[in-house]
């Protein structure tokens, strides 16, 4: 199974303020080389915003600050609590709400956004009963269980200056990664493997899972060790994630569209990465979190809480139009509601009333 993304190569020209990380295909990156990486600081640190609440407010892929853990287990480590039982997925197909918009920063770039994706009450559950994770009888990986492919040389990078910020209290599987003179090297947390018939470059799996994944038992906590070490200095978790990390479950794919005039635009579409956005392989997930009422339940509506990565994705001007449509959508009232939210409505009513 593969992630996909269909991004636009080479528009930084036309979009002045989109990072040129975004504006490459995957999969056409070298191979790891052999050099080893700084040591990283043996202690956890507490950096200037520790502890102190991200921008997104909800978290995002791989978090597990807030997950609860079962009374039972020993002091020793954490471990996540029992599984739910696990409410019907909506079916894929249903009515959506779409609105487009012209990017105030640039008339030549079109936005389409689905805003019964973006007013939907889905957030990530990771770590939580509610994960039961995309591979049958490994709930604890979450998302986490194929690893990640690296878009391009700056997302690699970008992976290179976090895996130097990480100390032993974030990465349970450091030592993984370090060579017989314990240095850590690039060819011990990253691995070759093809995408779409291209040469490409993941992170490396180890024992059945990403080895940036901490496991049960971990005196970290659960999850992703780059997004502890997000959580620890106080950054977005997407300035030190991979980018098929932290977009997920945001699709975005982009389009050059020539209009009756003669005039090319780019189209940019914001919607759901839902299953089908895995590839042949996505309808055969043991769980997915987007379809799953179990994990509507966030308090604020997507594009609030995934704000720092629509930011991202679509630029600060852009987005603000955007949060402007969406703030009035919500005044008038959505039609199409996503059907996952409205499942999980009932029965947050019905559990309110006793009748659960």
């Amino acid at each position: 199974m593969r992630v996909h993304h269909e991004q636009v190569d080479g528009i930084t020209s036309h979009i002045e303020h989109t990072e040129p990380h975004m504006n490459t295909v995957p999969g056409r990156v070298p191979g790891p080389e052999d050099e080893p990486e700084p040591a990283p600081s043996g202690g956890a640190g507490t950096g200037t915003g520790a502890g102190k609440l991200l921008a997104s407010g909800d978290v995002t892929a791989g978090a597990s600050a807030h997950a609860p853990v079962s009374p039972n287990e020993p002091s020793g480590g954490l471990r996540p609590a029992a599984k739910l039982d696990p409410a019907p997925e909506v079916d894929l197909d249903f009515p959506r709400e779409w609105i487009e918009f012209v990017d105030p920063a640039n008339d030549e770039h079109l936005i389409a956004a689905d805003l019964t994706w973006l007013l939907s009450s889905w957030t990530c559950v990771f770590g939580t009963p509610a994960c039961q994770g995309i591979i049958e009888g490994r709930q604890d990986d979450g998302c986490c269980s194929h690893g990640a492919f690296l878009c391009d040389d700056d997302d690699r990078r970008k992976l290179q200056k976090a895996v130097k910020q990480l100390t032993p209290q974030d990465w349970q599987l450091m030592d993984e990664a370090r060579d017989s003179d314990g240095k850590i090297r690039k060819k011990l947390y990253l691995e070759e493997d093809d995408l779409d018939d291209e040469p490409a470059i993941r992170t490396r799996r180890y024992e059945g899972a990403c080895i940036f994944l901490n496991r049960p038992g971990f005196e970290g906590g659960i999850g992703c060790a780059l997004h502890t070490m997000a959580l620890r200095t106080g950054v977005e978790p997407l300035t030190v994630k991979p980018e098929v990390c932290w977009q997920l479950p945001i699709r975005r794919t982009q389009d050059w569209v020539d209009r009756p005039d003669g005039e090319e635009i780019l189209r940019t579409t914001i919607t759901e990465y839902d299953r089908r956005g895995w590839g042949p392989g996505g309808l055969d997930l043991n769980w997915y979190c987007s379809g799953s009422p179990d994990a509507h339940t966030g308090s604020r509506p997507v594009w609030q809480s995934y704000a720092p990565e629509l930011i991202e994705l679509i630029g600060q001007p852009a987005y603000d139009e955007l949060a402007r449509h969406c703030r009035r959508r919500e005044g008038l009232g959505l039609i199409a509601v996503h059907p996952a939210t409205t499942a999980a409505q009932a029965k947050a009513e019905a559990e309110r009333s006793g009748n659960i």
